[in-house]
């Protein structure tokens, strides 16, 4: 039984690791979100094993061996716990700044905090959808969640959003459990699926972002949004499009921009490429880009990367980036924040000590709380 207690002790351990080091590979990563943005439930399993472990303690009967195996059992499950506590113990630590520094910049009455703990257990069962319409835009497919209530005669804010996927994969579909959660509190969400490379280069996908949000102010009245009030938001792939599309011009509307886990100066990303990384960063360039650097698709890397394209007229902007994201580095947020300081552009660096890649896959989770809810405020601002 004390072999048997601190084998699984050991496993609780390995998985809880991905709570304070990062993922390197695709398959690990998977593993790492499983381990911190359920690590509480996992916590609730690793501190059982190790009461279990203590309590045979104090029993009779058991070899010197096997009370060494129970004590290594309770220590190994007693860490395990901490780590798989950390997410959880983060988020709410770091919800009280995230909120007054989104308060700061993005206006808007004081809310109260991003991060509940009843809503760990329960958000999911309490979770609520509204009618989707799928609406055809340039030739994309655009899915509109209308928010629920009654909304105000200026019309609702709305959040237009641009998923993931390396350029070449995604859809509109992809938050699908986030856009309902605005749309139930009042934030209507327009999600577009954009033209996919290779068979569409870049920028041709600016362009899908620019017709997109062209469509949502042409249609306010009969979508019951304010055409004045429109954030953008863009994770991974989608980061490094809505952020190239509006620091690089001009979109009327869009009063705000969310960049979620995103790559933003693609020279620098060339630079660091590799085919053997989890994405096959060198393909996933190539097929966007067409190739290197190098005469006029140097014009081409400078008109996506928003780092080079920042200005003190850019929208403001939230980045959100787990530090332990392997697939895309934290360096690419941090690179992008300097960016916009050294303009004057406002904006809120959160830093997610514990995340991994897509941290809001589970929505109500340590990531899922501080992202769904931080997009929340930054859409409602003033």
């Amino acid at each position: 039984m004390g072999l048997a207690m601190i084998l699984v002790a050991s496993g609780l351990l390995m998985l809880a690791r991905y709570a304070v080091s990062p993922a390197r590979t695709r398959r690990t990563w998977l593993v790492a979100l499983v381990a911190t943005e359920l690590g509480y439930l996992w916590a609730v399993l690793a501190g059982g094993l190790a009461f279990w472990a203590a309590s045979r303690l104090g029993e009779v009967g058991y070899s010197a061996y096997e009370l060494i195996l129970f004590i290594g059992a309770v220590g190994l499950a007693l860490g395990a716990a901490a780590w798989f506590l950390r997410p959880v113990l983060s988020a709410a630590c770091l919800a009280g700044w995230a909120e007054a520094e989104l308060r700061a910049v993005f206006g808007g009455p004081e809310a109260g905090s991003l991060w509940s703990w009843p809503r760990l257990l329960i958000g999911r069962m309490r979770a609520h959808q509204v009618a989707i319409e799928t609406h055809e835009v340039a030739g994309l497919a655009v899915d509109f969640y209308r928010p629920a209530g009654v909304v105000a005669a200026a019309g609702a804010p709305c959040v237009v959003l641009v998923h993931g996927g390396g350029w070449d994969s995604g859809d509109r579909t992809q938050l699908a459990a986030l856009n309902h959660w605005l749309a139930v509190r009042g934030v209507a969400v327009a999600a577009l699926s954009y033209r996919l490379a290779p068979a569409y280069r870049w920028p041709a996908q600016r362009e899908d972002v620019r017709a997109g949000v062209a469509w949502v102010r042409t249609n306010a009245a009969t979508l019951g949004v304010d055409p004045a009030r429109l954030t953008l938001l863009g994770r991974s792939a989608g980061a490094q499009i809505v952020t190239a599309a509006a620091y690089g011009e001009s979109l009327p509307g869009v009063r705000a921009v969310v960049a979620l886990y995103g790559c933003f100066d693609l020279e620098f990303v060339w630079s660091i490429r590799s085919d053997k990384d989890a994405l096959n960063s060198d393909k996933l360039l190539r097929q966007f880009l067409g190739g290197p650097p190098e005469g006029e698709r140097l014009e081409l890397f400078r008109s996506g990367s928003a780092e080079k394209l920042a200005h003190a007229g850019a929208p403001p902007t939230l980045i959100i980036h787990g530090v332990l994201d392997e697939l895309v580095w934290c360096r690419h947020s941090e690179r992008l924040a300097g960016a916009l300081a050294r303009v004057g552009v406002p904006h809120v660096f959160l830093r997610l000590p514990w995340a991994t890649h897509a941290g809001e896959a589970h929505l109500h989770g340590p990531s899922g709380q501080l992202i769904s809810s931080a997009v929340l405020r930054v859409a409602r601002g003033g």
